[in-house]
């Protein structure tokens, strides 16, 4: 699976994998569920489903310190993973995917890469400074708690506590 063209609306994009001792389908199986974030994200308060059918996924992330984003998957292939657009009326929308690779037999890894609006969008020489010193550290961040909470949630079953991994400038209370 490709990742979307809306990717190339965006000059910089930060990853992160996480390797799983799990087959991709026990992995897909989670992040696939209506509400899933609910599970394993740890800055997640909530997570509403707007829309969660065969040809149709949209829902919304309440984050703990009350900032709401909207999510509306744009691709979306069984156990391989998603592409997604997320944002809010008063901001441009980031492009978010997330990919199931196999990694042996017994398990796979999970990237997921977010190419954010912000200091990201045209040819702004300027823009990469603050993209690099600012915004790529804090997804990094981010991405490790969101990963980190997945892998936490398949290993004991039970949901990911909140702030699991410490807390988050731009997301925690």
């Amino acid at each position: 699976m490709q990742v979307s063209s809306i990717a190339n609306n965006y000059l910089r994009s930060v990853t992160v994998t996480k390797e799983f001792d799990h087959p991709k389908e026990k992995i897909w199986k989670t992040i696939s569920k209506e509400s899933n974030l609910e599970l394993f994200h740890p800055f997640c308060k909530k997570n509403p489903t707007i829309a969660w059918e065969e040809d149709r996924h949209e829902d919304e992330i309440h984050y703990i310190n009350g900032f709401i984003l909207k999510r509306e998957f744009v691709a979306w292939k069984k156990n391989t993973g998603y592409d997604l657009v997320i944002g809010n009326r008063k901001h441009k929308q980031s492009f978010v995917s997330w990919r199931i690779n196999d990694r042996s037999s017994l398990g796979c890894s999970l990237s997921i890469s977010i190419y954010p609006y912000i200091f990201n969008m045209g040819l702004k020489i300027y823009d990469r400074i603050p993209f690099e010193l600012y915004i790529r550290p804090q997804l990094s961040s981010y991405l490790d708690s969101v990963i980190g909470g997945l892998k936490w949630h398949t290993e004991n079953n039970k949901p990911t506590p909140k702030n699991h991994f410490g807390t988050h400038k731009w997301f925690s209370k």
